[in-house]
């Protein structure tokens, strides 16, 4: 399967599992160390083809082909200069993710497995207008320190060396936070597992081996 067919697979996944809604998100994969493959602007994530891709040149941040990037491509290629061990951005406004990320609710990690090892680093950004050089230039630079970046009143970016991981990182993310806001509903008080026992299961590789920020 190629990159452009692993995004249209991907972006339908999102769509048919609610982590991404109509034309809200944006997807693209590194092909290289200076170019990156980015949704058109105005695609619909359900309806991709292999022609609402663009190529984007991450050193000189210019297009080849004729449709324009999606807006955000400033916040994927600051991300792809900063880390280089990214291979794939998600980005999309899922519900619950989305709820979080307009207010001021905590997302713990210390809550089962999945959660401890995808969960582990999330950084926040304040609101900037979509599309924006000073959104870009946020995100990129809280990339360093996670692979998830939560944006104020917008919602969230994740990124990985793999979109079977990438999506995995997504989906516990807003896995997490629908748990968080039904227990706060339902009156149930959520036990955290032990620090002790998050590290010994990060730092002995029990899931996974680890992934960390740049930082």
């Amino acid at each position: 399967m190629n990159s452009i067919n692993e995004l249209i697979h991907a972006a339908k996944y999102m769509i048919d599992h609610q982590l991404a809604w109509g034309t809200s998100g944006n997807v693209s994969v590194r092909q290289d160390d200076q170019h990156m493959l980015i949704t058109a602007s105005g695609t619909k994530m359900a309806e991709l083809t292999e022609n609402d891709f663009v190529q984007w040149n991450i050193q000189t941040n210019e297009a080849s082909g004729v449709r324009k990037a999606s807006k955000e491509t400033p916040m994927h290629s600051g991300i792809y200069v900063n880390r280089p061990d990214a291979r794939v951005i998600l980005h999309s406004s899922p519900f619950y993710t989305t709820l979080f990320a307009c207010s001021q609710e905590t997302i713990v990690s210390e809550l089962f497995i999945e959660t401890m090892y995808y969960l582990e680093d999330i950084a926040y950004v304040d609101y900037f207008h979509p599309g924006t050089t000073e959104l870009g230039e946020a995100v990129a630079e809280q990339s360093l320190s996670a692979n998830i970046v939560m944006m104020r009143n917008h919602g969230v970016v994740v990124f990985d060396d793999s979109i079977s991981d990438a999506l995995m990182r997504l989906e516990t993310l807003e896995m997490a936070c629908r748990m968080i806001a039904k227990a706060k509903e339902c009156g149930i008080a959520l036990t955290k597992i032990p620090d002790q026992v998050v590290s010994h299961f990060l730092e002995d590789s029990r899931y996974k081996p680890r992934k960390k920020g740049r930082i």
